[in-house]
């Protein structure tokens, strides 16, 4: 006879083992879905030439059976078995946990910019050799991953050669499955896409070199101020005048107290245009000196703590820090809409109020004509410059209307050229 207790239990153990079944089911389920979330579609497994293949086989063995040709159902049956065949080394699992990492974000054009992938075998038991695929712009690289056992990981450093200026998407890392051939391919994506900056080159100017772009005791304007560098006159005393500013001798002289008056000086105000329009430069490398110029110039300022506006005849470039500035000359490209120097000048004229200083930056493409009349459109006062990009040409400068140009064939001409300006 049992007891009640010893039925209870009797009654609650299958249950109990309903329970357990159907969490893991949940498990499982949630698990398959996580995977497929990641797992590309299964009609993607199947590339173009497995297409190919296969549809050629079953035509080869249909046409074969039909004609009474043996040879042709033989290559039919074998192009439909390398199929079959091949979509087992799609099979497998993917438990792995992999992370991209990339050494700097932001690397000058030249550099190699260095990153890894780490990879873990996150199942209990070990895993067959699969491969890696890494989008790194318009390229792919690929590595082969081996055998992992159990938590066992793996480590690939990679190096990107960043010849030019550009923003290069790295990524997203994909762990790969297929056979030999590549007719079969079966994909999982683990990371998400990663953005790599290649900072046009610049170089520094120096102090011998920056003469022409600002002036330490800035630059005297028409307007009159109480307080400041440049003296111009002097008035009676007004109540309320700052008495720091009599001048006792002349009070003296006249009976009557008298103050100094001033010229306002304004702080150097650095205004750098870089004409986009594709036809202002002979070629590509034209356009990439001109970027690495305006970068050059724009970083000495940030750096001189003076005030920078950056344009295009897009609109005005965001530079709130030197890094920021880098970031959006790197982002930029030649437009194909038409258009004339003089434009850039006038949305100079335009858009920017109290600058001091303004530097064209064209290509070789841009005639004397066209530098003249951009000159002549800037205000009244505000010192012009222009610095014309033509590859391999020998720095030199020459006057063209209110424009002191500058033709510039290498960037590391440029402190050169500038001193030069001076003269």
């Amino acid at each position: 006879m049992t007891s009640p207790a010893t039925d209870s239990r009797r009654v609650a153990a299958p249950g109990t083992r309903r329970g357990w079944s159907t969490r893991s089911i949940t498990r499982a389920v949630e698990s398959l879905r996580g995977s497929m979330r990641r797992t590309s579609s299964i009609f993607t497994w199947v590339t173009l030439p497995a297409w190919m293949c296969v549809l050629l086989g079953i035509g080869a063995w249909i046409a074969g059976a039909v004609l009474g040709w043996l040879e042709l159902v033989v290559l039919g049956a074998a192009l439909v078995a390398t199929f079959v065949v091949c979509g087992f080394f799609a099979i497998g699992r993917h438990p792995y946990a992999i992370t991209l990492r990339l050494r700097d974000g932001r690397v000058v054009a030249g550099e190699r910019a260095m990153g890894g992938i780490e990879v873990r075998n996150t199942s209990s038991g070990p895993v067959m050799p699969a491969r890696l695929e890494l989008p790194v712009g318009p390229n792919l690289a690929r590595f082969a991953l081996p055998a992992l056992r159990a938590g066992g990981e793996h480590d690939e450093l990679f190096a990107i050669p960043t010849e030019r200026r550009a923003v290069l998407v790295v990524g997203p890392v994909r762990s790969v499955r297929g056979d030999p051939f590549g007719l079969i391919k079966r994909s999982v994506q683990w990371t998400q896409p990663e953005e790599l900056y290649v900072h046009p080159r610049t170089v520094p100017l120096g102090p011998a070199s920056a003469g022409a772009l600002h002036d330490l005791d800035g630059h005297a304007s028409r307007e009159i101020t109480s307080s400041d560098l440049q003296f111009h006159a002097l008035r009676e005393y007004v109540p309320g005048d700052d008495r720091r500013y009599v001048h006792w001798r002349s009070s003296a002289r006249v009976g009557t107290l008298m103050v100094r008056q001033f010229e306002e000086s304004r702080r150097t105000h650095l205004v750098t245009a870089l004409s986009v329009h594709g036809h202002d430069y002979a070629d590509a490398d034209e356009f990439e000196l001109a970027v690495s110029v305006v970068g050059s110039l724009g970083l000495h300022t940030i750096r001189s703590e003076s005030e920078l506006t950056s344009m295009t005849q897009l609109g005005t470039l965001s530079h709130t820090s030197a890094r920021d500035l880098l970031d959006t000359l790197t982002r930029l490209d030649t437009v194909r809409s038409p258009g004339r120097l003089s434009d850039l000048a006038r949305l100079v004229t335009r858009e920017v109020a109290g600058a001091t200083v303004a530097v064209l930056v064209c290509g070789s493409a841009v005639g004397p004509d066209q530098i003249r009349a951009a000159g002549a459109v800037l205000p009244v006062g505000v010192r012009a410059l222009a610095v014309q990009c033509r590859t391999g040409a020998e720095v030199s400068a020459h006057r063209l209307g209110a424009v002191t140009a500058l033709e510039l064939g290498r960037l590391e001409d440029l402190p050169r050229g500038f001193r030069r300006l001076q003269r």
